[in-house]
């Protein structure tokens, strides 16, 4: 079976023009946002600038490639193509970041639903512990209605009748039992 004959896969429409990965691009653009926003960057853009700017402004005007009077086009042109180049490039990274923040929100808020759930659900066998525990006996409980000498009076008479039980036992005749 050819392609064309196999209706369960979309047809992909031919595209002409450069293909590229769009993570690899992105990640090159983050990159470039990245080193585009340090100190560091700013730090050698600057030195730069007055370099370029002190060299055609110092030198004869035989070793000036972008001399003064013409204000300075060719440092223009290359600060803009800089910018043009930049500003998409920054865009791109701060898209990619705003869909990993989103997708984090995301896994964070099942996080919270789910640590939610797990306190409410502890809360609940701690309030049906408590019930349970209000239910039981203590010996508090045990010392305020057992009054300890009516126990004790009870044992003893219970001890009597067991002894006389056990007399009554040894004097039956063994041929009894």
């Amino acid at each position: 079976m050819n392609r064309r004959d196999d209706l369960a896969v979309p047809r992909q429409r031919r595209r002409f023009g450069p293909h590229y990965d769009n993570d690899a691009f992105g990640q090159f653009s983050e990159s470039i946002a990245r080193t585009l926003g340090t100190a560091r960057f700013l730090v050698w853009q600057s030195f730069t600038i007055i370099v370029w700017i002190s060299y055609n402004v110092l030198v004869p005007d035989s070793f000036r490639f972008d001399p003064w009077g013409r204000g300075l086009v060719l440092l223009t042109l290359v600060l803009s193509l800089q910018a043009s180049y930049a500003a998409p490039l920054i865009l791109l990274a701060q898209n990619r970041q705003e869909a990993r923040d989103r997708a984090q929100a995301e896994v964070d808020r099942r996080v919270a639903e789910r640590t939610q759930a797990d306190t409410e659900f502890l809360a609940r066998e701690i309030a049906s512990v408590r019930v349970s525990l209000t239910d039981m006996v203590t010996t508090q409980d045990l010392r305020d209605h057992l009054d300890v000498e009516e126990l004790s009076e009870q044992i003893d008479r219970l001890t009597k009748v067991v002894a006389s039980l056990a007399d009554r036992l040894d004097r039956l005749d063994p041929l009894e039992r």
